[in-house]
């Protein structure tokens, strides 16, 4: 009996070795690495005050307003005295040296508008830093200070990165300077609201306000990543950060050091997921590609001959799954190249050639606008033409009809709401209220059907069915 016993705690014993055996060591990497981190703070002068914005808060550009609470940058001093009451703003953030003659790496939403930049160093040395440039689309700022022989960081590959795979981020949450947090990556390639340029990768490291900006390691020792947003509830970690990946933060350095700015490859069009009753209505056996649900005029996509309702199904030779592959392989796709599409349009598979263009500033959103309403009929909505005015203010789209109320029933539970402008039904272009009529009386039933609606000036697919 004692011998057993004695046996069952060797084996303890031995499980235990081999648990604490395979358990990462981070102490040399952070030793190693820990010095090319940098504070930075921010003072920007004061302004107006801005009514209903809490002090130090700052959202991402392009959220939807459901989203407003979850994503949140966080690089704002929760104990920094700023706001825009009349009183200057002071941020903190975090980045890492790159070069060693003072080329600094972090998210320009950490220097965003700032008026004074101050880098702070592990040895305590404090700089006035410039900023080189920054790209707002991919969240990243290329700064300067004058200095030589500085600690720098290598350079990983994201890559090669794997689920699974250990990471470690050194950063200064709410203040506290050369804070060190481990874990592991959750996944890769994800898109994010506001982020459609950057496939970031996802982690269940630490971040906190103050992180932003600093750098994502692997094990061995080079940083994959800045790590730029958490999704939140709160506005603290939640165990899912999210960081940019290297080889797209050093396509914009590498821009900004040759012209200052990046640029961004474009193909000019909104595109969406295809779902499963999308894929059911347009013959496919699986959901996937990106659906192309606008065509922006004067695009490469429009001289190429893209059209609405075709979805792309591959890039240059990549496969496209899900619509948000597409943005971030155009993005890095280099200006006035040639670039390649595979489609389905209609149960045919097509190869299109185009010519990558530069994407353009954002265009402002349409507003929403009312009319006079049209008798019920079968989807339950009714609808209106839409008057030269209001084509205007649409960015003069020719066709559709005003979607004036919606009653529950199959319209309603497609997601069609009242506002919205319906173009088309199953490819069949809607140009007024009697085409409207005419088609939807002639709508099989039990099929899905999909219907292109324009939304606050952004197109979308939605798919219905009529079941009797």
């Amino acid at each position: 009996m004692l011998k057993r016993v004695i046996y069952c705690v060797f084996l303890m014993a031995v499980s235990n070795q081999t648990v604490f055996a395979q358990l990462p060591d981070f102490t040399e990497m952070v030793k190693t690495n820990g010095v090319a981190v940098v504070n930075i703070s921010t003072t920007q002068k004061a302004k107006p005050a801005v009514k209903g914005m809490p002090k130090n808060q700052q959202m991402p550009e392009g959220l939807p307003p459901e989203m407003e609470e979850l994503f949140k940058h966080f690089f704002n001093d929760p104990e920094g005295g700023g706001g825009f009451g009349g009183e200057d703003t002071q941020s903190l953030g975090s980045g890492f040296i790159i070069s060693q003659d003072g080329y600094i790496l972090t998210n320009h939403h950490v220097v965003k508008d700032a008026d004074e930049i101050v880098v702070k160093f592990s040895d305590r040395r404090e700089l006035l830093a410039k900023l080189i440039g920054s790209d707002a689309r991919t969240d990243i700022a290329l700064l300067k200070v004058q200095a030589t022989d500085l600690p720098v960081v290598s350079i990983g590959s994201p890559n090669d990165l794997k689920v699974g795979e250990w990471v470690l981020a050194i950063g200064s949450p709410f203040g506290f300077e050369q804070s060190v947090t481990a874990g592991i990556v959750s996944a890769k390639g994800r898109s994010l609201p506001g982020g459609n340029y950057v496939p970031f990768i996802q982690t269940d490291v630490a971040i906190n306000p103050g992180n932003s900006g600093g750098p994502l390691f692997n094990m061995d020792g080079k940083v994959v990543g800045i790590n730029s947003q958490i999704y939140s509830r709160t506005g603290g970690f939640m165990g899912l950060s999210f960081a940019i990946p290297m080889d797209v933060v050093m396509n914009v350095v590498q821009q900004i050091k040759t012209s200052g700015k990046a640029a961004h490859g474009w193909l000019g069009v909104q595109i969406q997921d295809v779902t499963r009753q999308l894929a059911e209505s347009f013959g496919m056996k699986k959901p996937q590609g990106a659906l192309v649900s606008k065509i922006i005029p004067k695009s490469p996509a429009e001289k190429a001959g893209l059209q609405i309702g075709d979805i792309i199904t591959e890039f240059n030779g990549k496969p496209i799954e899900s619509s948000a592959d597409l943005p971030p392989m155009v993005g890095i796709a280099p200006i006035n190249e040639e670039g390649k599409l595979t489609i389905i349009r209609q149960g045919d598979t097509k190869t299109i050639e185009f010519k990558v263009g530069l994407l353009p500033d954002e265009e402002a959103k349409t507003p929403l606008y009312k009319t006079e309403t049209k008798p019920t009929n079968r989807l339950g909505i009714n609808v209106a033409d839409i008057t030269a005015e209001q084509r205007e203010s649409l960015e003069n789209i020719k066709n559709g009809v005003l979607v004036q109320d919606v009653e529950s029933g199959i319209a309603a539970d497609a997601g069609i709401q009242s506002g919205d402008v319906v173009l088309r039904i199953q490819n069949n272009v809607i140009r007024n209220v009697s085409d409207f009529d005419k088609i939807v009386k002639n709508l099989p039933v039990g099929k899905s059907v999909a219907v292109l609606i324009q939304r606050r000036g952004s197109p979308v697919f939605l798919a219905l069915k009529i079941d009797k």
